[in-house]
């Protein structure tokens, strides 16, 4: 399996989002309303896996949703989320999560519209918890379109460039209460590894009160960078094409 992406969430104006990364060299772009949920993100798109910074666009629908990631935007309001890990067959792993005692939501249907009127589908599967201070699970998902096919309308759009193609996350460190419980946790989720075909998983002890992903290293990350409380480290060479 591999890192889909990553789930920032923020309280800043998309297009103000897109501005701010691109002003440090980064060609985030507007993703699009998930009408169905209330809520609206901004992408930037790696080589094999992408961040997304996820906020309320309607406050009406996002309230009366139930809808896992949407709760936890909710209640967290800002700041990493969780991540999402990228199968091709999610039948096959709410199958296998439920046989070991895993409860699941089940596969669930999703669709986002792009800014352009396009309308992308998707699967999404979640491991039943409650919203909390403690780390959320990662979920899964399975896109309607292969990878192939996806990368290459989003090169077509402009929405993928050869700079967005030459960035990759080496790893995601949690900040936890209890490093080696939660370690076995997700292990127990994701097929007993903590090592995604293109990105580690990375587990410290904090005394933070709420449990979360808190740094995100993209490969050759030097440069610290702390955005809607998150922190990344970004490879230099983006911040020098300003």
């Amino acid at each position: 399996m591999e890192l889909d992406h990553i789930v920032h969430f923020v309280q800043k104006n998309p297009k103000e989002i897109v501005s701010d990364w691109r002003a440090q060299g980064f060609p985030a772009s507007l993703g699009g309303r998930h009408i169905n949920w209330g809520t609206q993100n901004v992408l930037l798109y790696l080589k094999d896996c992408y961040i997304e910074w996820l906020s309320v666009e309607k406050q009406e629908v996002a309230t009366e949703v139930e809808h896992p990631l949407t709760r936890l935007l909710l209640h967290d309001q800002k700041g990493f989320g969780t991540i999402c890990v990228r199968t091709k067959n999610i039948l096959g792993v709410d199958q296998d999560l439920q046989k070991r005692g895993i409860e699941t939501t089940g596969v669930l249907n999703a669709e986002r519209r792009t800014e352009d009127g396009e309308l992308i589908k998707w699967k999404m599967l979640f491991v039943k918890a409650a919203i909390s201070m403690k780390l959320p699970p990662p979920f899964f998902i399975e896109w309607q379109e292969t990878d192939e096919q996806r990368y290459k309308k989003l090169r077509e759009k402009g929405v993928v460039q050869a700079t967005n193609e030459a960035m990759s996350i080496d790893r995601c460190v949690f900040g936890v209460w209890s490093p080696s419980e939660v370690e076995n946790e997700w292990r127990k989720i994701l097929g007993d590894t903590l090592e995604l075909d293109n990105c580690r998983i990375e587990f410290r002890k904090t005394t933070k009160s709420k449990e979360r992903l808190e740094e995100v290293y993209f490969a050759n990350g030097t440069t610290k960078l702390e955005f809607e409380e998150g922190l990344y480290w970004l490879p230099p060479q983006s911040l020098g094409d300003r």
